[in-house]
């Protein structure tokens, strides 16, 4: 590729009818620094995604092992399974919020994340949150890669026997690391075929996922004769002083499970029919699909309880109790099935993108791909999910903190300054609209360091429960700790669309 030329007046990208806008025939955007075609917008003959298609990616994406584990955090937290499920509930709602702000620019212009974030932070700039949610992305890419390979162990093991006595290699059987590599090469080769295959096998996995666990449900609840105790058992919390200070850093928790998609949720929409598709089916894939595993969760747990004398929460141990060797081999089709469609569509697509906006030049979609997959394995998820302190107060706690105020930034700039009208050319360009400062807008990063500071410099952890002091960070900070997602997207906001107050639009 060869230097960008900029865009005549004739060259005005063209929009629809239904008020999406597409590049002109003939427009030359060359530039390697800052295109590929991976980058570019999506044509409007290629944005076909239905409402149905966006409805089956986050029935496909919420049905996963540690969404199912989302409710056991909180109960072993000391909530009971109403305000658990309540909890859930209540932050997919919130999250919900950004994720149609942010997405609403997919369908409209046919573009990704970081393209998207070039508008707020410059071309060069939108390597900082690209590669911000990039590396979670990849952090959770190898959390949901280690649990699936850790469902295969289980389940292959009670098929064949004797795995789990297998010689250790690192504190863990052999047998369990082959497990782990091979579905996470299953993973690389399956995004590996590009977008319209994720797309495919998110409509058939979908379903497929929902009759997963229903049987895991009917299944229970045959062996249970009705379900268990556990739905009777009072909260430790109770309503009062207790539960409070437990049910803010839980909320902050829960919505930061998301928050990742509610920055590079445009990566899909930009392949939308429209904006009702995005809307309506992320309206009805999300908050619904993720408070019925929440129920479902609960429900089949505390039936488990009633027949074995003791919750087991972990659906994968729960299977591995069968002696029938069809429910293992289902159970483990469905491990599989579930785990691929999260992990492919929320872990591994906006890396891609992320790592390719660094330099189109060397890393095409699928090269990003794969340095995710390595990644993923380098930062060592086992670690990551040893405790519910550790996985929901630290590490969702921390990454929604940082998350939120990079979307408050992007709402601010497209919704605020913008008023969603954005120069499509000068998003490619050097030189133009966005280029700013030498490519940065300096304005974007002051305001993400002061949200990204007010939503985590209080971090702190109980003694010996975490990496961070017990009066946190930055002491006065302590009490926005627990309201990091809400704080950080609240004060980048604001402080962003003050500071591009009087700045030129467009």
């Amino acid at each position: 590729m060869t230097a960008t030329v900029p865009p005549t007046p004739s060259d005005d990208p063209i929009p629809d009818p239904a008020g999406r806008v597409e590049l002109p025939p003939g427009a030359t955007l060359t530039d390697s620094r800052f295109v590929n075609d991976d980058l570019l917008p999506v044509p409007l003959a290629r944005r076909r995604w239905t409402t149905y298609n966006f409805t089956a990616l986050w029935v496909g994406m919420a049905h996963n092992i540690p969404s199912w584990l989302l409710a056991s955090g909180l109960v072993a937290l000391g909530m009971d399974w109403k305000q658990a499920v309540l909890t859930i509930a209540l932050a997919n709602v919130i999250v919900l919020a950004p994720m149609l702000l942010t997405g609403h620019a997919g369908p409209k212009y046919g573009i990704p994340f970081p393209v998207l974030a070039r508008a707020s932070f410059g071309l060069r700039g939108a390597n900082l949150p690209a590669m911000i949610r990039a590396g979670v992305a990849c952090a959770w890419f190898g959390i949901q890669t280690w649990i699936g390979g850790q469902g295969i162990f289980v389940l292959l093991g009670k098929v064949f026997g004797g795995w789990a006595e297998a010689a250790e290699v690192g504190g863990q059987p052999w047998t369990l690391w082959v497990c782990f590599v091979l579905f996470w090469a299953l993973e690389l080769a399956i995004i590996h075929r590009g977008m319209e295959t994720l797309r495919r096998f998110e409509n058939w996995a979908a379903p497929f996922v929902i009759v997963g666990a229903l049987v895991l449900l009917a299944w229970i609840g045959h062996k249970a004769g009705g379900l268990g105790p556990l739905l009777d058992q009072p909260s430790r919390l109770g309503w009062g002083a207790d539960f409070w200070p437990v049910f803010f850093p839980s909320l902050m928790g829960m919505i930061a499970f998301w928050s990742t998609l509610s920055l590079n949720i445009p990566d899909f929409t930009r392949f939308g029919a429209g904006q009702r598709a995005q809307i309506w089916g992320q309206t009805l894939g999300l908050p619904t699909t993720m408070t019925l595993f929440a129920l479902l969760s609960v429900f089949v747990t505390s039936g488990s309880q009633a027949v074995y004398g003791a919750p087991v929460w972990d659906p994968v141990a729960l299977a591995a109790r069968t002696d029938n060797v069809f429910g293992l081999l289902f159970a483990l089709v469905t491990v599989l099935v579930a785990t691929i469609s999260v992990n492919i569509a929320a872990n591994v697509v906006s890396p891609a993108y992320d790592l390719a906006n660094l330099a189109p030049r060397l890393i095409s979609f699928r090269t990003g791909a794969l340095i995710t997959g390595v990644v993923g394995v380098l930062i060592m998820p086992w670690k990551l999910t040893e405790t519910p302190e550790l996985y929901i107060f630290t590490w969702l706690g921390l990454v929604g903190g940082l998350l939120g105020t990079v979307a408050g930034i992007l709402i601010a700039d497209y919704w605020l300054v913008r008023r969603t009208v954005l120069d499509l050319p000068g998003l490619y360009t050097p030189g133009g609209r966005y280029w700013y400062t030498s490519g940065w807008n300096l304005r974007a990063v002051a305001a993400f360091l002061l949200g990204g500071v007010l939503a985590v410099g209080g971090s702190h952890s109980a003694p010996g429960k975490g990496p961070f002091p017990e009066d946190g960070l930055i002491p006065f900070l302590k009490p926005l700790a627990d309201y990091g997602w809400a704080v950080g997207l609240a004060a980048s906001l604001v402080v962003y669309a003050a500071l591009m107050a009087g700045h030129r639009r467009g």
